[in-house]
């Protein structure tokens, strides 16, 4: 599977067409409570590939249609004093035989706690950077927070990587959103260029999915839509079966 989407969210909804059935529609003034009435509901895994298959094709669609406003509306593409690079919502996976790494990272937590994803070994690893003032960061902290709570029993870890803030505006963050995972403090950028020797991330918030050896999975460039984070979190979960 090799689907490549490039995705741009509307400006406002009276300048977004209407999405297809199965799309989640959100505007940026929506809060959380309104973005959880539209959620798409979660793939089964136990349907299988196709099934993955399928959540993944709806999303890319949804993507699509959702695409028609201007880079300039929706904030894709360079941000001009805005302090974060905005990506377009495109999606790239790779097939087992064709990723790279695999990928070992480590470093401090706003907490203090040293952290590894070697010592996740076996586990499907969600990565996700961020910081406070980037707002496609606080618009897809949500689902985030809940993708990370609903997978948690399945293998699957999250880690943020925060390249800007201190531990008082992290942690604030954090609050804000219910954030249950941790995330590394990387403003001297290591760990960020460690990932990138691995899979460029090229905009804030970029995510990212291991599979269970480390191996880069997919890449998300910008915001992440909760329908295309739960088929690839299915499909590399699928793979460990």
């Amino acid at each position: 599977m090799n689907p490549v989407t490039d995705a741009v969210r509307p400006a406002d909804e009276l300048s977004a067409p209407a999405a297809p059935a199965g799309c989640a529609q959100t505007s940026p003034g929506a809060g959380p409570a309104d973005r959880r009435r539209l959620r798409t509901a979660r793939t089964p895994r136990g349907r299988g590939r196709a099934a993955r298959l399928v959540a993944l094709a709806v999303a890319a669609t949804c993507a699509g249609t959702l695409a028609a406003c201007t880079a300039a509306d929706s904030g894709a593409g360079d941000v001009a004093g805005q302090g974060y690079v905005s990506g377009d919502g495109s999606v790239q996976s790779w097939d087992a035989g064709d990723r790279r790494g695999p990928v070992r990272i480590s470093g401090t937590d706003f907490t203090g706690e040293t952290l590894a994803t070697s010592d996740w070994a076996g586990d499907v690893v969600v990565l996700n950077t961020w910081y406070a003032g980037c707002p496609p960061c606080r618009a897809e902290a949500p689902d985030l927070t809940d993708l990370a709570n609903e997978y948690a029993d399945d293998g699957v870890r999250f880690l943020g990587i925060n390249t800007e803030d201190d531990a008082a505006t992290a942690q604030a963050f954090e609050r804000t959103f219910d954030t249950p995972y941790p995330s590394l403090e990387d403003r001297d950028g290591r760990v960020v260029a460690d990932l990138s020797g691995v899979v460029p991330l090229q905009a804030v918030p970029t995510t990212v999915v291991l599979d269970g050896e480390g191996m880069v999975a997919a890449r998300v460039i910008g915001e992440v839509e909760r329908p295309t984070l739960e088929a690839l979190i299915d499909e590399a979960l699928g793979e460990e079966a």
